[in-house]
């Protein structure tokens, strides 16, 4: 099974990815995750990177598409895959399909989730991050002498500049100017599923798995 996971930033997308990988025995690629780790284990793209990086530019679409071509093509990804964070705009749409054409012929599915942007806004303006392990809690779950229940960390939990409230409305435009449309681009390439992203994280999971026909 093929899956690309879709929607704004902070609709839940990462959480998402993690449990149906679980789940459905896919492997999970995140698309930063991915380049991190070619870059650590200087792959031929993840050199190239890591030449952009250290330069301060950002990566080319090309190189991703690489690094993400290396990806599916390796054994962990035998089973199928869910993409996360990939493709964010058209030009890497059309890089995912030749990738795909060429090592795979199965059904892609485009799982969005949708939630309106004052409901995005609200939920990350008000979550808090492990700054050990990562996990992601609600401000209001974060209290003096704060022990993660994940890492076991004390006070460690803070507010990343991404959550920022004017920093959410700047990467809500970028999405809806530059990644809505590959939502389009998609309606006769993939199977779309449509989820409210805004439900319980379960009630989102088990929504997805009645609509991929998945028990």
């Amino acid at each position: 099974m093929q899956i690309i996971i879709f929607g704004a930033p902070g609709v839940g997308k990462g959480t998402q990815a993690k449990l149906l990988a679980a789940k459905l025995n896919l492997a999970h690629i995140s698309t930063g995750d991915i380049l991190r780790e070619a870059i650590k284990n200087e792959t031929e793209m993840g050199l190239k990177a890591k030449e952009i990086v250290q330069s301060g530019g950002l990566v080319p679409d090309e190189i991703v598409g690489g690094i993400v071509k290396e990806t599916l093509k390796d054994e962990r990804c035998k089973n199928g895959f869910i993409l996360d964070g990939f493709p964010r705009t058209i030009n890497q749409a059309e890089i995912l399909n030749k990738i795909l054409l060429e090592i795979s012929n199965e059904q892609l599915y485009l799982i969005k989730l949708n939630a309106d942007d004052n409901v995005i806004i609200s939920r990350l303006s008000n979550r808090l991050v492990c700054n050990k392990c990562g996990n992601i809690l609600n401000k209001n779950e974060v209290t003096d002498n704060f022990k993660c229940s994940v890492c076991g960390e004390l006070n460690s939990y803070v507010k990343r500049k991404d959550d920022d409230e004017e920093v959410i409305k700047k990467r809500l435009q970028v999405y809806h100017e530059t990644t809505a449309p590959v939502f389009n681009y998609y309606k006769d390439k993939a199977i779309i599923i449509e989820v409210d992203g805004t439900q319980p994280i379960e009630d989102v999971t088990k929504d997805i798995l009645e609509k991929l026909k998945v028990n």
